[in-house]
């Protein structure tokens, strides 16, 4: 068989069926057809060959026949001179030349895997970010901690201000008409926020508790509920409480309510920050020299990727991604606005991250293969073990997982990460 090569990792070749092969073909479609029809004398799907024809014609048997001869002999043809096909195939066939008694073809474009011609990927310079935290640092980390532990205590006295939490009601309305959703009981806001409308938390500041107001504003024209878009509404409010943040100071008081072992002091405390953020740091600068490395020997590799995989890949997470939009209960649109993301923006993204996902995955496993690296029985065994204990609280056995994940499965995804490891050992570290 000739297999054409073609640009964007593409094969083209042609298949030949036997008259023979389209005989089988008309036979199965037979079986499935009968089964569909009923003819007078007999029940149903129990009619002979003969009868059915004649009553029906062999024509009506073509579209199975052809959908089952399609398929066995491009599974056949792939199988034999082993393609390693990662799309959908594109047939083309004239159907309307297709007779019973004569041989047929079709030809066949179709992505395949595409061939890697791997680059520089061992002794890859990267530089190291560093790991030191600088006292500016450790002095924000520290202030980011104290905001954390802040405390909400009700003001006794005074007026709101900038940053305080406001309890009240409001009730709103549009040319004296309450609106849906203008109104509700002992809301808090955070003012200072801008979660509301412009002007409606300005207006709210030097206001004391237990004090009525009307506040007036203006829906921008560009608000979502367009029945109230660029409309000026009435907010009657009434404060029931002032709620005021307390930052902790740094002292020993606070350092030993956080009850951490071996701080007691203020010093110990900032020593605790220190090797606090400099293990994060550390484990930044392995992340970053993972993934430098993987960038680097993927750019220095040669290769195209097929389209097809591009799109399906897209497809993939795209449809990822929506599921767990669904799970915040959000809708697209409502995650698109809180992205601050257009649609193209979305899609172009999606396809961007497609493409460097699908290239890495490609040059990784091309090193496995250089590198001929595997796994030994004791390494596959210990991945079951893995993946067993994972699914542990779904009480599913070893055999159920052994079921699901074939052996080639668990062998690939281990050679993938020695071969990782290969190429992020070998890295030359500058700092």
């Amino acid at each position: 068989m000739i297999i054409d090569k073609l640009s964007g990792s593409r094969v083209h070749f042609e298949v030949n069926v036997t008259k023979e092969q389209f005989e089988h073909g008309l036979d199965h479609a037979f079986e499935v057809e009968n089964e569909k029809v009923t003819i007078k004398g007999f029940r149903k799907g129990k009619a002979p060959r003969n009868v059915y024809e004649s009553k029906y014609g062999v024509e009506s048997l073509y579209e199975e026949a052809i959908q089952h001869v399609l398929q066995e002999t491009y599974y056949n043809t792939v199988m034999e001179n082993e393609i390693d096909v990662v799309a959908q195939p594109k047939i083309d066939l004239d159907i309307t030349k297709i007779k019973r008694g004569e041989d047929f073809s079709y030809k066949v474009t179709v992505a395949v895997k595409p061939e890697i011609k791997l680059g520089e990927y061992k002794n890859l310079k990267v530089e190291l970010l560093p790991v030191e935290p600088s006292d500016v640092e450790v002095e924000a980390e520290i202030g980011r901690k104290l905001e954390q532990n802040a405390e909400m205590v009700v003001k006794e006295t005074g007026v709101i201000e900038n940053g305080d939490t406001a309890v009240f009601d409001f009730s709103g309305s549009v040319d004296g008409e309450k609106f849906e959703g203008g109104t509700a009981e002992n809301y808090e806001l955070v003012i200072g926020s801008g979660s509301f409308i412009p002007g409606f938390e300005e207006q709210m500041l030097g206001m004391a508790s237990e004090e009525e107001k009307d506040v007036v504003v203006t829906f921008p024209e560009d608000y979502q509920e367009k029945s109230l878009a660029g409309k000026e509404a009435v907010f009657a409010v009434k404060v029931h409480e002032i709620k005021q943040r307390i930052v902790p100071s740094l002292n020993e008081e606070f350092v030993k309510e956080l009850n951490l072992d071996g701080v007691e002091t203020v010093e110990d405390y900032k020593t605790h920050i220190h090797e606090e953020l400099k293990n994060g740091k550390k484990s930044q600068n392995e992340q970053h020299l993972r993934q430098t490395v993987v960038t680097k020997a993927t750019k220095n590799a040669e290769f195209e990727l097929p389209e097809e995989m591009i799109k399906d890949e897209v497809q993939r997470m795209n449809e990822n991604t929506k599921n767990q939009i669904k799970q915040y209960g959000l809708d697209f649109a409502m995650y698109l606005q809180y992205m601050g993301k257009t649609e193209e923006q979305y899609q172009e993204e999606l396809e961007e991250q497609a493409k460097k996902t699908l290239s890495e995955q490609f040059v990784i496993n091309e090193i496995a293969k250089q590198e001929e690296l595997s796994a030994t029985k004791e390494e596959i065994d210990a991945k079951y073990d893995e993946i067993v204990e994972q699914y542990k609280s779904q009480n599913v056995n070893l055999e159920q997982v052994k079921q699901a994940i074939p052996e080639s499965a668990i062998i690939s995804e281990i050679a993938y990460a020695k071969a990782l490891d290969l190429i992020v050992e070998s890295a030359k570290k500058e700092k």
